[in-house]
């Protein structure tokens, strides 16, 4: 089973938080407002910045409905900007919280940083990473060095992470993985949109769930609807059978797939393969429908049988596999084909019927009936015996004109060790014209005969002896007395010209169509790097006391180490000077 991937409120609120928060941006921009209870001036080391320290309560910033608290930080006014460290808390409202060890913000730019041990809760989702980057201006949200994204259900994991407000869209890449007690999928690249419910995967991709695990290298899925549709290399593996198609439809709620064009099914315990250009896989029933030039071949011991036919079906557990073959049925082995109107075929009884007009050729020999029965030893995968049931005729070809023929109501053929016919039984009104030679192959005379029974003997598929039981009339005649227009039988109809001769005349004179051009996802989008607008600006957004000003600015999709490392630094010591009483009284410290 292939559960639903995301739930329908999946990280909307989690890394959106800060866009809620940061969202009000007026022309009248405001300033940083902040309280603490302490303050100094360390203008050696920390020119232009106003220094605050915790005492009883936490420092204290609020700018535009964000509020942070901290054990200690460094303010600078006139950039208003500043960095923030110990036990750090960031909220928007009273649901949705952030804290780290680390975090600065510049009111000017809207541009935010956090790092150490970064957890954003809210009520139903909590993000944790190393590092996070928040852009207002752009919108956007991002993490490089490893983020996880928890509800009650699923997880995700990746390197970088990414969210676009604007269009509700969340970008995960690099080893991605979701997880829940029900699946678990890895791909290099995830889009999700939450309003929607689309989930778009890149990359090489794996959904594995219970019984069942996709494979592509371009997926979408509907988490509203749990159905699925995979491309690029797309294929399905269930507990005993694989699906390989160009592309491959999946709806969890009753199991069902479909593939369509360049179909490949692979049944490891029957040792079958089917294929075709689209087929419907029904899980929970254990049933297979492949139409489109379908064909399945079954290992036989040191050959292969194969069937084909306008629609194939298979059914059933993987011990009593049924196989029908509907219209224009045909079937081929080394040492024997045929067709029919249908096939029915069980492996667990080792039993394949032809049925309505069934032809066979076995070596020389030509057999139809009404109904002709393939019965095999399931222990030694060999054909024991054939049966036909009403209007048995066999003909087997004797020289450019002549035939010898056998019919009856019904006939029963034993196979030797080699697949060959060792002997022919024909019961109830049986008719025979047989063509009798000497050992050199001299021609003898014309047998025809009529009798309760005929039976015949076979080495090489060559007739040995012929024993008439009960012959009402019969005879030997000359060749040249024997009528040329009495010399087939009724109902006699070579067709030597349809005989299948290898595989690829299953398919001869079969209606041509033209595989029609698959449904694609879209592709990957090429979003710009996250730092892009900050280097074709003048202005930088982050502040230049920003703990990564000098640091190189890495693609989106560049993994960072597990830590963004804040810039040594020295961490402005507790040292009290210049007291400074906070500014406003509006928070206090049970607010947090």
């Amino acid at each position: 089973m292939i559960p639903q991937i995301f739930p329908h409120t999946y990280l909307y609120i989690l890394l959106g938080f800060f866009f809620l928060g940061f969202s009000t941006f007026s022309s009248a921009q405001q300033k940083i407002d902040y309280e603490s209870d302490r303050t100094r001036i360390d203008e050696e080391n920390f020119p232009g910045a106003v220094i605050f320290t915790s005492v009883e309560n936490q420092v204290y910033f609020t700018h535009e409905g964000i509020k942070v608290w901290c054990d200690q930080a460094i303010f600078y006014n006139q950039e208003d900007f500043f960095r923030a460290f110990g036990n750090v808390k960031m909220n928007q409202g009273d649901t949705i919280i952030m804290t780290s060890k680390y975090a600065e913000y510049d009111g000017k730019t809207q541009f935010a940083f956090a790092s150490d041990n970064v957890v954003l809760t809210s009520p139903s989702n909590v993000l944790t990473s190393d590092s996070l980057f928040f852009d207002r201006i752009k919108q956007e949200s991002f993490y490089r060095s490893g983020g996880v994204v928890r509800d009650s259900v699923s997880t995700i994991t990746s390197i970088v992470g990414r969210y676009f407000m604007e269009r509700d869209k969340y970008a995960f890449r690099n080893k991605v993985v979701v997880t829940n007690p029900e699946y678990r999928i890895n791909t290099e690249a995830l889009d999700f949109y939450p309003k929607t419910g689309f989930a778009y995967l890149y990359g090489p991709s794996t959904i594995l769930g219970e019984t069942s695990k996709v494979f592509c290298k371009k997926g979408f899925y509907n988490t509203n609807l749990d159905e699925g549709y995979f491309t690029d290399d797309a294929k399905i593996d269930y507990e005993t059978r694989t699906v390989v198609g160009d592309s491959i439809y999946f709806r969890r709620k009753d199991n069902f797939a479909s593939a369509t064009n360049n179909i490949v099914v692979t049944d490891t315990i029957n040792q079958s393969v089917v294929k075709g250009h689209y087929a419907e896989v029904y899980k929970e029933i254990d049933s297979l429908i492949i139409t489109k030039n379908p064909i399945v071949s079954t290992k036989q011991e040191n050959d292969s049988i194969h069937m084909a036919s306008d629609v194939l079906m298979i059914t059933g557990p993987k011990d009593q596999r049924i196989i029908r073959a509907f219209n224009d049925a045909r079937i081929y082995k080394s040492d024997l084909s045929g067709k029919a109107d249908s096939i029915w075929n069980s492996e667990a009884l080792g039993l394949t019927k032809m049925i309505t007009n069934p032809i066979l050729w076995a070596e020389d020999s030509q057999i139809t009936g009404d109904t002709i029965d393939l019965i095999s030893n399931k222990e030694e995968e060999k054909i024991d015996s054939l049966k036909v049931y009403y209007n048995a005729f066999m003909v087997m070809k004797d020289s450019i004109e002549g035939f010898n023929q056998v019919k009856g109501k019904e006939m029963y053929t034993l196979f030797d060790e080699n697949n060959n016919m060792r002997e022919v039984n024909f019961t109830k009104n049986t008719e025979t014209i047989y063509y009798v030679r000497e050992d050199d192959g001299t021609l003898v005379g014309i047998d025809k005969t009529i009798s309760a029974k005929i039976k015949l003997t076979l080495e090489q598929n060559e007739i040995l002896d012929v024993y008439y039981y009960n012959a009402v009339d019969s005879g030997i005649y000359p060749e040249e007395d024997f009528p040329t227009n009495a010399r087939k039988l009724k109902y006699f109809n070579w067709r030597g010209d349809e005989k299948i001769t290898s595989k690829a005349d299953l398919f001869t004179n079969r209606k041509d169509f033209v595989l029609k051009p698959i449904k694609g996802i879209q592709d990957q989008e090429v979003e710009p790097d996250f730092f892009e607008s900050e280097k074709q600006s003048k202005q930088p957004f982050q502040n230049k006391n920003s703990s990564f000003q000098n640091q190189k600015k890495q693609n989106d999709n560049e993994e960072t180490s597990p830590v963004e490392k804040v810039e040594a630094v020295k961490t402005p010591s507790k040292t009290s000077s210049m007291p400074l009483k906070p500014i406003g009284n509006s928070e206090k410290e049970n607010d947090k």
